[in-house]
């Protein structure tokens, strides 16, 4: 959904920037993409490039013109396909080519950051269908630039701090899982696989979730159901059934953007 751009939190970006003598950041990882620009990417394929002055780029896939307009903050949108017969490569490839072309264009070769150490990232909008870069996405801004280093550090800085506006956002997120936990609390029985009380939460999420309020675009959820002496954390759900007066399940419910507030759940009228 489009939300007004959040100042306060991109002059920190650019504050930090300034600090460090960096030209831009060029981020690909889903989650930096939203935070710099609040557009969500369907595929990892998308980028942005963050100059400390002047306006940034959003390099997205062409059959998402539409909701990079919508949503994004910045008016320069630079379109790739997807699939292109005149060129073999993978997407990817067209992205990076655009991105190097931006700096060039724009002069902003002489200190650049990229995401060159993340032990994770956040999911796209095709969840379960994660995209890493290769070798030759760093190799290519080494090739172009004075130096290169790593955006992380700066960026994990910048987004430890939340603004009124991100703090919206995770309650957008709470509110959503905690109707789903009402929901799930009241319709689950004795005799459920923990796999069915599962589904039934993230249905709900998804459900209700997918415009909710007018406010939230993409709303998911992934959970973790255990039941009785089948609480074990960090084990997948089971077909365990679930047990009456005993302690039923552990979730997570995530939305646009990225929220993962923990709930519990414990059998109607349990004794625990």
């Amino acid at each position: 959904m489009a939300w007004p751009t959040d100042e306060k939190k991109l002059s920190r970006v650019r504050a930090l920037m300034k600090e460090q003598d960096l030209d831009a950041l060029v981020v690909r990882a889903p989650d930096n993409v939203v935070y710099l620009s609040n557009y969500w990417c369907m595929k990892g394929y998308d980028a942005v490039i963050f100059p400390r002055e002047g306006e940034s780029t959003l390099i997205a896939l062409e059959p998402q013109e539409a909701e990079a307009h919508r949503n994004s903050w910045t008016q320069d949108i630079r379109l790739f396909k997807g699939y292109d017969e005149k060129d073999p490569r993978p997407a990817p490839y067209r992205a990076l080519d655009t991105a190097i072309d931006v700096l060039k264009k724009r002069g902003l070769t002489k200190k650049i950051a990229v995401e060159l150490n993340m032990g994770t990232q956040s999911a796209d909008r095709m969840v379960g269908e994660p995209t890493t870069p290769t070798q030759n996405f760093f190799d290519a801004f080494k090739k172009i630039a004075g130096e290169v280093v790593d955006s992380t550090p700066l960026l994990n800085e910048a987004r430890a701090i939340k603004t009124p506006q991100e703090i919206e956002r995770m309650k957008l997120a709470n509110e959503l899982a905690a109707l789903a936990m009402d929901y799930t609390r009241e319709h689950v029985r004795p005799g459920m696989k923990e796999s069915e009380v599962g589904a039934m939460y993230e249905g709900f999420v998804h459900g209700i979730g997918v415009g909710y309020q007018g406010r939230v675009e993409m709303a998911r959820a992934f959970t973790l159901v255990w039941s009785g002496k089948g609480i074990a954390t960090f084990t997948a759900t089971g077909d365990r059934p679930v047990q009456e007066h005993e302690p039923t399940c552990s979730s997570k419910c995530s939305t646009r953007p990225c929220a993962t507030p923990k709930t519990a759940l414990a059998f109607p009228n349990s004794t625990n």
